[in-house]
């Protein structure tokens, strides 16, 4: 039997903004080093994801741990060494997390892209994961991609940038994640521990180069695994946390621990 691997590795230095594909991450307990590290917030204060602000996708980020990096859509890139402000309490998802206002060039540019006020923020320790505490990296096989499409009579893959995932796996059938459910995973040097499902929200209909409504994953996902067991609705893949920290790097082997 062929071991699951990992196929791909994806990070967003910046929440919402555009997501990057390193070789290799180091797995931390506050989950991938270097990612979500910031977010963009609007001028109430509240996360600017894509539900209302799809097309900062398109907005390419670097970070190197000092110098922020930002590529617009039109190939101007704004760049500045990080200098935090005053602490702040952005609302995520209903809740108040702990950051720090970053000064510089990047309200502006980002409010230029969006054609509204926005500011960014750097999170404290994982403040920027959606899930802190359980849900640091998430895993999904790529076979599912598959046969999402499939079920939707497409041709190719579906585009796994729509789920925004940590890790995509090869080598498993479709939804393998699930049966890890409650269990340890040794990824690479690292060991996870999967805490739940991951229920989809309208952000994953959007194309991941524009940001722009483009394909119905939800009503796909609700049609296939709506009357499943599930720790949250419309699941499709799953979160971890990080048990043993570790270095992690595409073609390196996923296995039940």
């Amino acid at each position: 039997m062929t071991a699951a691997t990992v196929a791909r590795i994806s990070i967003a230095p910046v929440k919402s903004l555009g997501l990057v594909h390193p070789d290799s991450v180091e797995l931390t307990a506050y989950g991938v080093e270097g990612d979500r590290v910031f977010a963009v917030i609007d001028a109430d204060g509240k996360l600017a994801n894509g539900t209302k602000h799809g097309p900062l996708v398109r907005v390419r980020t670097a970070y190197d741990g000092t110098r922020l990096t930002l590529t617009l859509p039109d190939g101007t890139e704004v760049s500045d060494d990080v200098r935090l402000g005053e602490a702040l309490t952005p609302v995520f998802y209903g809740e108040g997390r702990a950051a720090r206002l970053v000064g510089g060039p990047f309200a502006e540019a980002l409010s230029t892209v969006d054609g509204s006020p926005l500011r960014l923020v750097r999170m404290d320790d994982g403040e920027g994961i959606d899930r802190p505490g359980d849900g640091t990296v998430s895993l999904l096989s790529t076979a599912a991609l598959t046969a999402m499409a499939d079920q939707a009579g497409e041709v190719e893959p579906v585009d796994g940038r729509r789920f925004r995932m940590t890790f995509l796996l090869d080598g498993v059938p479709a939804h393998q994640e699930d049966a890890w459910l409650g269990g340890e995973v040794r990824i690479g040097a690292a060991v996870v521990r999967v805490a739940g499902n991951i229920g989809r929200c309208s952000i994953t209909q959007q194309d991941p180069d524009t940001g722009l409504k483009s394909f119905d994953t939800l009503k796909l996902i609700h049609a296939a695994r709506g009357a499943m067991p599930t720790t949250e609705p419309l699941p499709f893949g799953v979160h971890a946390e990080v048990v043993t920290p570790g270095l992690v790097s595409v073609g390196d082997v996923v296995e039940p621990v």
